[in-house]
């Protein structure tokens, strides 16, 4: 027989396999993925709204500087940063353990979770004292109070959360 009279055909080759329908381990990869993307939108949210106080308490300390910078009166500053901490150790923790808090007992609650205690033997203990004083006449040191406020502000309360 002759090769060039036999009835011979071009081999079809099947078509590409499609990308879709997925597989069902695709769908469970996807499902996998979309769970972890909002779970860490929801940590994110969480965070966000826990830590409210606190961004708020430093657009407050912000402010309560520029003004002091302006007028210069140390007892005025004392007494509004005296209010700033007393609301933020407030939206963080219960109110029947720190709304009463007074002295020496409010100076430690303001050192708990930070490295060392500024507020009980370091710069923020005029806290305290300041805002009684007769205006004019505070020797205090205003810089180490001031950030002794923002360390404050900016690190998170021991056993509270946030």
């Amino acid at each position: 027989m002759d090769p060039e009279q036999i009835p011979l055909r071009d081999l079809h080759l099947p078509a590409d396999v499609g990308w879709w329908p997925l597989a069902p381990g695709w769908w469970v990869l996807v499902g996998a993925v979309l769970l972890g993307i909002g779970w860490l939108l929801y940590k994110a949210l969480l965070n966000w709204r826990i830590t409210r106080a606190r961004r708020a308490a430093l657009k407050q300390l912000s402010f309560v500087t520029r003004e002091y910078r302006h007028h210069g009166d140390a007892v005025a500053l004392a007494i509004e940063l005296s209010e700033l901490l007393r609301r933020l150790v407030l939206a963080y923790a219960p109110r029947r353990t720190v709304a009463g808090l007074t002295g020496e007992r409010w100076l430690e609650c303001l050192d708990r979770g930070l490295d060392e205690p500024l507020f009980a033997s370091g710069p923020g203990r005029c806290i305290e004292s300041l805002p009684y004083r007769r205006r004019g006449r505070a020797d205090a040191d205003v810089d180490g109070l001031l950030a002794a406020v923002r360390t404050r502000i900016k690190t998170p309360l021991a056993g509270a959360t946030g």
